[in-house]
């Protein structure tokens, strides 16, 4: 190949591949559109096989993209730190097995990445053991790593911009929720009500099998239900005794109240008012504040209903105790067809091994380490990254399933990074574990302070660097969202269970006392 066919070559190989990076940010698709482009240039003596490279602000290489490779998260091989600003033919930037004694060298070839001057990270191509790079192959490839370079800024650019639309959401979302607990916290000093009740109806609405942007909305939408209470008088909503008829009529006004704040025509806003507004309706026509009846009434607020009575007949209020969990459900079971939709009571009966273990994970009183569960067996997941192993029990039941959702939600974020689903869904996954982790921390730590365990102090400095640590990897998406993704799963995986492991499992000792 002269240098006038390299020209020509590279121009062609540089127009399809922006082709491919027009209509997908997967960088693992323009590798192999890569690829197939080269494997018409025999002389190049490149091998089938070649993965993307990335920086992360600690000055590690991450693997974001490969072709004829494992992905990241399959394999122990780590990448060597290298730093070169030409095209070259390496030995050092190899891959390792951390668990292998020693590895064996790869030929591979470096294409420097670089965005207005900044190194970025590497593309590498695996090359044939002889290979030696031509003038002509060094202007050939100079001319590859600026164009890969641009095409990966634009996929960069394209998932931050993601980003930034995700986070214009959950900033209104935000302040809706934030509404919603502030009325909550009026008569409910934990405010784990509304968690507990948002969960719930989560759970219900998977098994009823609506859609997941139905679903989205409901989760956002949910805590909205009572935000009315905000304009009801505090010697009404905060009566300890039984309200009288008068005082009753008054309460039954928030839902009126809720309906009006809620003014505006956007999908979540909608759903919200439609919550607030109608989730104390009868599917037999008996409810207030419209006397709506069966489907009349919107399904999310025949969600929301159940899921709210079902919270406030387990919970203690200062004006009744907490009913049992079998005598509330059989009282749910028997208002089917009357008070409620037939067909949420079925999927409500059909997520009770969710709700329960919901009550568990959001539980207002605090954990007694000699508790002993009986929830109803989750079923077992075949994807699991990093499955739940018994030897990581520590012996406190609800400590235990504290981190078995934890595990789960990491699973969850393999699940979404493995997939390529995108940067907006790891955002939010990163914020629901990081929100639920700050909930099990500051239980633990509640109950560490309860029953005097000696190493709260340590635990608790712990506790707040990992939510520092995950507030400092949601900032990375923004910059590097490609590498903070597979970033945050790594440090996931190894902390979690080294915490476990060193620290949590010395807890044990409470539920000895």
């Amino acid at each position: 190949m002269n240098k006038e066919e390299g020209m020509l070559a590279i121009s062609k190989l540089v127009f399809e591949l922006t082709i491919t990076s027009s209509t997908t940010a997967d960088l693992d698709i323009l590798l192999e559109r890569l690829f197939t482009i080269l494997k018409n240039y025999f002389n190049l003596q490149l091998e089938a096989r070649g993965a993307i490279l990335l920086l992360n602000p600690r000055g590690h290489y991450f693997q974001v993209a490969q072709f004829g490779m494992e992905p990241a998260w399959s394999t122990t091989m780590r990448w060597d730190s290298a730093a070169f600003t030409n095209p070259v033919v390496s030995d050092h930037c190899q891959t390792q097995d951390a668990s292998a004694d020693s590895a064996e060298p790869a030929r591979m070839l470096l294409l420097p990445l670089h965005i207005e001057g900044k190194g970025l990270g590497y593309t590498v191509l695996f090359a044939t053991p002889d290979y030696e790079m031509s003038q002509t192959h060094t202007e050939f490839m100079d001319d590859l790593a600026r164009a890969l370079s641009g095409l990966i800024n634009r996929a960069l650019t394209n998932e931050t911009l993601r980003i930034r639309e995700l986070e214009l959401e959950e900033s209104r979302a935000d302040v809706i929720r934030s509404l919603g607990v502030a009325s909550e916290y009026r008569d409910n000093e934990t405010g784990l009500h509304i968690m507990r009740m948002t969960n719930f109806a989560q759970a219900i609405a998977k098994a009823l099998g609506i859609p997941d942007e139905q679903r989205e909305l409901l989760y956002i939408a949910a805590p909205m239900h009572d935000v009315g209470k905000i304009g009801i008088a505090d010697a009404v909503l905060l009566k300890p005794g039984k309200l009288t008829p008068e005082e009753f009529e008054i309460m039954k006004t928030h839902t009126d109240i809720g309906a009006n704040i809620l003014k505006g025509k956007d999908a979540l806003i909608a759903a919200a008012r439609d919550i607030a507004g109608s989730h104390h309706e009868r599917w037999d026509g008996n409810g207030y504040p419209n006397g709506l009846r069966a489907e009349q009434i919107p399904l999310l607020a025949r969600i929301c209903a159940v899921a709210d009575v079902f919270d406030a007949l387990t919970s203690t209020r200062p004006y009744k105790k907490a009913w049992p969990v079998e005598e509330a459900n059989n009282w749910v079971m028997a208002e089917s067809g009357k008070h409620f939709d037939p067909g949420v009571v079925a999927a409500f009966e059909m997520a009770m091994p969710d709700i329960l273990r919901i009550r568990e994970l959001y539980r207002d009183d605090i954990i007694n380490p000699k508790q002993v569960l009986s929830l109803p067996p989750i079923p077992h997941r075949e994807d699991a990254w990093i499955p739940w192993d018994e030897n990581l029990s520590v012996g406190i039941d609800v400590i235990d399933e504290h981190h078995r959702y934890l595990f789960d939600l990491v699973n969850d974020l393999y699940e979404v990074v493995a997939k390529k689903r995108g940067a907006r869904y790891v955002a939010r996954l990163i914020k629901a574990l990081d929100a639920y982790a700050k909930i099990h921390f500051r239980a633990e730590e509640q109950m560490m302070n309860r029953y005097g365990f000696k190493g709260i102090d340590r635990q608790i400095h712990q506790h707040h660097a990992f939510e520092e640590k995950i507030a400092e990897f949601y900032e990375e998406l923004h910059a590097n969202p490609f590498v903070a993704q597979f970033d945050v799963l790594s440090y996931l995986r190894d902390w979690l269970i080294h915490h476990i492991r060193v620290e949590d499992i010395q807890l044990s000792e409470l539920a000895k006392k």
